[in-house]
């Protein structure tokens, strides 16, 4: 099974884990830990081994297989289940690639499938394993850094795409015609990214929620003795030292999730402004090729008078010339003294004349 990491961790300590992830189940319960299991593009019958084990929602695991789905989060019962999507900016050829990341989070355990290289999680794991404090919180806590290390890695994706529409609107008066292709294909990318993005407003709103109990007693982010906590805190029964503690450890998550609410809006902010400055990019863009279009068909116009009248200028000799060049016997000016003189004369005033009225109406 292509597990890139699983471990079992105890009051936010990470204990000997076994390979087998049966035995490390076992082991789960019997130490009444939480399980942390990485899995990268696992097949079908590896999900599906998966999911039985830890009783994962035939729904949720659909989604899995199918993959491409939409950033999101679903609840069943007792089980979370969350589909990010991770990107990072490719500086050598100005792109941005988009991952898929599902996140199954339960009462002690929290499982991810990756199905793309990002994001790299096990920087996260390492952190949290270091900030054992937080690690003790249990599965909110490991779903937290997870959208945090997500929600990190899109800052630079936004300072990519930005520096992009910068180098847009630098090349829009310079006549260049791949940039309407340019700003349409950007377009595209900011409108993904904002796919990614927006839904994470509300899910980091809702699970904020659910860790400080506003959602319903079936809440599996919440222990009993949390939720007993807070039923106690509006009655005028004592409250214990524990008990204070477990809600001080609530209110200390809860800021954490506020801290990547927060960033994910300022990330949302810019995208909206992206998408603005990229509309009125493509609409000037869009102004300025109408306008050559129209310049170049204005010069295109200028150039067909002057063909004209130099067209016209030279046909009157030609006429004439003609006329005198089919060597009829019966033409009397062939045997007029003047006539010669008297022709060329002819072709000279009327090619003058039209030059001199193509003069005036500047045709020429």
């Amino acid at each position: 099974m292509p597990i890139v990491d699983h471990a079992i961790y105890v009051q936010g300590k990470r204990i000997p884990t076994p390979d087998d992830f049966r035995q490390t189940l076992e082991i789960m319960h019997a130490e009444d830990g939480v399980c942390w299991m990485g899995l990268y593009r696992p097949t079908p019958d590896e999900i599906h081994e998966v999911a039985e084990e830890f009783d994962l929602h035939e729904l949720a695991v659909e989604d899995t297989l199918e993959s491409h789905q939409r950033a999101k989060m679903d609840q069943y019962g007792e089980h979370t289940f969350v589909v990010l999507r991770p990107a990072r900016y490719l500086d050598d050829v100005e792109k941005v690639e988009f991952g898929e990341l599902h996140v199954y989070v339960g009462p002690d355990f929290v499982i991810t499938v990756r199905q793309a290289e990002v994001p790299e999680l096990s920087p996260v794991r390492h952190r949290m394993e270091e900030e054992v404090d937080l690690l003790t919180m249990g599965p909110p806590a490991i779903l937290y850094a997870i959208l945090d290390q997500v929600v990190d890695e899109y800052e630079p994706v936004a300072d990519g795409l930005e520096k992009d529409i910068e180098e847009i609107e630098a090349e829009l008066f310079t006549g260049n015609a791949h940039v309407s292709r340019r700003i349409y294909e950007l377009f595209r990318e900011v409108v993904e990214f904002q796919r990614a993005t927006a839904p994470l407003e509300r899910v980091v709103s809702l699970l904020r929620r659910r860790i400080t109990g506003e959602a319903s007693d079936s809440n599996p982010f919440l222990e009993f003795r949390e939720r007993d906590f807070l039923r106690s805190t509006t009655t005028s029964g004592p409250v214990s030292e524990a008990e204070t503690r477990e809600h001080e450890r609530i209110i200390e998550l809860d800021r954490h999730y506020r801290d990547v609410h927060d960033h994910i809006m300022r990330i949302n902010e810019r995208v909206v402004q992206m998408k603005s400055l990229l509309t009125n990019a493509l609409s000037l863009s869009s102004t300025l090729s109408s306008q050559s279009s129209a310049e170049a068909g204005v010069e295109q116009n200028e150039q067909m008078k002057k063909i004209s009248s130099w067209a016209a200028i030279l046909f009157a000799p030609s006429l004439i010339g003609s006329i005198y060049g089919m060597n009829f016997n019966h033409m009397p000016e062939l045997q007029w003294v003047a006539g010669y003189p008297l022709a060329l004369s002819l072709m000279f005033v009327l090619s003058f004349g039209l030059w001199a009225i193509f003069k005036h109406n500047k045709w020429l």
